[in-house]
């Protein structure tokens, strides 16, 4: 069953740029990953702090594969000096609504 992972960072004023650059080496690494079927960064229009990663993954295990590599887990060091807060996570799994 796919899973999709949104994750919401608001990043520290003046951090931006370097946030995004961390985040550039996460995704493309992400992308290719076994079992990553999209994996993208997108920045809230009404706020240049709040970032977005939307990804989707064939199954559970990719995603637990991907929280256990090396580059999510450089990025995530990088990013705990240049986020505001704690980022907020949700992960779903779809729902077949054909039937």
């Amino acid at each position: 069953m796919s899973v999709k992972v949104v994750a919401f960072v608001s990043v520290k004023p003046g951090q931006e740029d370097a946030f995004v650059e961390a985040a550039k080496i996460c995704v493309a690494a992400s992308r290719a990953e076994p079992g990553v079927l999209h994996y993208d960064l997108w920045r809230e229009t009404d706020g240049d702090q709040r970032f977005v990663f939307n990804e989707l993954y064939v199954d559970d295990a990719a995603v637990a594969a991907h929280m256990t590599s090396d580059h999510f887990k450089a990025f995530g060091l990088a990013a705990r000096d240049l986020a505001a807060a704690r980022p907020t996570i949700v992960k779903t799994h779809a729902i077949d609504v054909a039937g």
